[in-house]
């Protein structure tokens, strides 16, 4: 293990030195939801210190006091005044108006980092920001967040995209990343909405698709379900992210056109709710499994025209 000079801490052998402990910082967070507070507490893991917390909910205020014992619950801006380090870990929609809020009340400092943890944008955002000569980072967590302090061991074992405005953001982004045990990966601003879409479609959708086939599974009297589903799907996920779409098995990589037909006429009288997306899914399935080879041209138009006649 490397140390940083002057840290009296060991890095990673596989960091840079320069970039492996920036100096200690003030880290502010605004505000203390399931990312803020688990993002300060990680930064606070790393030997950086927080010296404020905006909350204003029930729940922010109890996230606060467990992950962030003894650190005061102060107003955004007095928060960003007192910070080297500024998190901004506010839901997308609502930082364009906080960013500019800070700045136009001089919240902001030349020398300050800011950070957010928006997934779909960039640095572009914090513009107000950088016009008082702040270093402005975007830091997003590829990780779903309770706010518990289990949340502290995802984070660590998850990636953070990084965009940043010039190597000299990368580097410091870098460096707080790897502070949290977390692995960077240069995510281009350019890059930024379509990376999140891709993220929110594999994690946001599969959490549905998980319940949809939970709720099915209890309608037909099957029970318990997630216990039935948990090994099939973790064995599903698994293989999927080593093999790609040569992982793809049941009816529609086998062209099992009789069977698709019957689950298609049990979901229409059982569970409408779900036939459609059953059928598009099927169809993005066979598609994938012809590509691959695993589905033959032929069979692959029996299994389309069988989906195709389902949905008339």
């Amino acid at each position: 293990m490397a140390t940083a000079p002057g840290s009296g801490v060991s890095a990673p052998r596989d960091v840079p030195v320069a970039t492996q402990r920036p100096a200690r910082l003030a880290v502010g967070v605004v505000s203390a939801g399931r990312v803020g507070s688990v993002l300060g507490a990680a930064l606070a893991g790393a030997g950086h210190t927080v010296v404020g917390a905006s909350a204003v909910s029930r729940e922010s205020l109890r996230r606060a006091a467990d992950l962030l014992p003894e650190t005061p619950v102060l107003p955004p801006d007095e928060v960003a005044r007192r910070s080297d380090l500024v998190l901004l870990a506010v839901p997308d929609d609502v930082l364009p108006g906080l960013v500019s809020g800070l700045a136009s009340t001089g919240s902001f400092r030349a020398g300050q980092i800011v950070v957010h943890t928006c997934g779909a944008q960039g640095v572009d955002v914090l513009d107000p920001a950088a016009a008082a000569g702040v270093l402005p980072l975007a830091l997003h967590p590829v990780m779903t967040f309770t706010g518990r302090a289990e949340d502290l061991q995802r984070v660590a074992a998850s990636c953070v995209g990084v965009t940043t405005a010039d190597e000299t953001g990368w580097s410091v982004g870098e460096a707080l990343v790897v502070e949290m045990g977390a692995e960077p990966v240069r995510v281009p601003g350019a890059a930024r909405p379509l990376y999140h879409a891709a993220l929110a479609h594999g994690a946001n959708h599969l959490a549905t698709l998980v319940r949809d086939a939970v709720d099915a599974l209890q309608r037909a009297g099957v029970t318990p379900a997630e216990r039935l589903l948990g090994p099939l799907l973790e064995a599903a996920l698994d293989n999927t992210l080593r093999h790609g779409d040569r992982a793809l098995t049941g009816p529609v990589a086998r062209g099992d056109v009789e069977t698709l037909r019957m689950h298609l006429a049990v979901l229409a009288a059982d569970a409408p709710e779900l036939a459609a997306s059953y059928r598009r899914q099927a169809v993005r399935t066979a598609h994938r499994a012809e590509q691959a080879g695993l589905l033959g041209h032929d069979a692959a138009a029996a299994v389309l025209a069988a989906l195709e006649e389902a949905d008339r």
